[in-house]
């Protein structure tokens, strides 16, 4: 028997397009080799290559098939993936027992073939074939099948990162975030936590009415001590299903990042909650651009202004572009209905930038104020507030899920509780 190393997989080959809330968890640094008998296939792979979730892999094309695997392995090591592409059947077969003798023990296979046949799916399976992926392939096949080998079906979920970013300063951004986290947390009754990445004007801490003496800075400025426990460390509870990693908000020094400054932190977060709310702040580096990038949802806040609409194209076409196997960002007015400021209306920034904004919500200073200046969110303020629904709404399309109803208590429930328990 071949000595791939072999993740557990249904009875099925499976080519289907991911649905709209599949959430694909990115892969480890990995090397990949491909060997492909199509242009397109290996079209494919290339753009697979490109996505964000195989950011970490190392990837190498060729073309020859499982003729070429064979030779090329025949005087060289194994990578972690091998990617093969195969028309037939009995060659497949014969190929990979020939593949066997020159594999090395660990190395996963991926076989991207055309034949529809559970048989010849479980003569794969059989021989240690870690995924079968029907052709023809798009690059979200390829991402898919190569990232789910690195997540254990039995292992918890790799949690789910969520950007939101102003369109210009002063938008509100943070605020939303703040609230939107609340209800993924409250209303969702996901464990979550908001990362402030404003480092030295940060107002996550305030709006939360926190202190903690160490935050984010201290994973950044060491990330050779990031790990779980350390980040564990690092959070502030703000309610039982959110925690905050705050930023110290102080100017005693510098916050100058490289392209990679937070990468330690997202992943460690990954592994250890199921949510991470990213509060991004508005301006343009290498971190920030890379933090919007890697995220698995956005969502942009804009002022219905002239200069948040020409942002808010600019940051969806970039977005959009920059991760092509992924939902396109989403983007909701704040602030709307200043008094005697001149408007650009929901239906003009939706032609633009041919979406609609997923909620516009009024400029109401009374309340937001209140909240700000007291360390509470909205729905501590005014529980019935029209906002909290815009918060829910916004926090159920970023994740995908929708709210958790406490069950109401009948009449019979004490005696249907008799009945079950005879």
């Amino acid at each position: 028997m071949i000595s791939y190393a072999r993740q557990p997989q249904e009875e099925q080959p499976q080519a289907a397009p991911p649905p709209m809330e599949e959430h694909i968890a990115p892969a480890p640094r990995v090397s990949v080799q491909a060997f492909c008998e199509t242009v397109e296939t290996a079209a494919a792979v290339q753009a697979a290559g490109e996505d964000r979730r195989l950011g970490k892999a190392h990837l190498k094309i060729q073309m020859g098939g499982m003729a070429a695997a064979i030779e090329a392995y025949r005087s060289a090591p194994t990578p972690n993936v091998i990617v093969l592409e195969s028309d037939g059947r009995s060659d497949l077969l014969s190929g990979l027992d020939q593949l066997a003798t020159v594999c090395d023990a660990g190395t996963r296979v991926v076989v991207i073939g055309r034949i529809n046949d559970v048989t010849l799916y479980r003569e794969l399976v059989r021989r240690g074939v870690s995924d079968y992926v029907l052709a023809p392939v798009g690059a979200i096949d390829v991402v898919r099948s190569i990232c789910n080998l690195f997540s254990a079906p039995e292992a918890k979920a790799v949690g789910r990162i969520i950007a939101v970013v102003g369109a210009k300063g002063g938008v509100g951004a943070s605020t939303i975030s703040h609230n939107v986290a609340w209800a993924i947390a409250r209303d969702l009754a996901m464990d979550a936590v908001v990362a402030d990445l404003d480092l030295a004007f940060g107002t996550a801490g305030l709006d939360y009415n926190q202190d903690p003496p160490q935050g984010i800075a201290d994973a950044v400025f060491s990330p050779d001590r990031v790990d779980t426990a350390f980040i564990d460390r690092l959070l502030s509870k703000c309610t039982d299903h959110l925690s905050l990693l705050a930023a110290p908000a102080t100017l005693d020094r510098v916050y100058d990042f490289g392209t990679d400054a937070f990468d330690a932190v997202f992943d460690t977060l990954r592994s250890t909650m199921p949510c991470i709310v990213l509060d991004v702040p508005h301006q343009w580096s290498g971190w920030t651009k890379r933090a919007l990038i890697g995220a698995d949802d956005i969502l942009i806040v804009a002022a219905p202004d002239l200069a948040n609409l020409r942002n808010t194209k600019n940051l969806f076409d970039l977005l959009k572009a920059a991760r092509p196997n992924d939902r396109p960002p989403l983007y909701c007015l704040n602030q709307v209905g200043v008094p005697k400021r001149p408007e650009i209306a929901a239906t003009e920034f939706a032609k633009a930038i041919e979406s609609q904004p997923i909620v516009s919500i009024p400029f109401e200073p009374q309340i937001f104020g209140s909240a700000a200046n007291n360390g509470q969110m909205i729905a501590e303020i005014s529980a019935n507030h029209k906002s909290i629904e815009m918060f829910l709404q916004i926090a159920q399309r970023l994740t995908g899920r929708s709210e958790t109803k406490k069950q109401k208590s009948s009449l019979l429930s004490p005696l249907i509780e008799k009945l079950r328990g005879r």
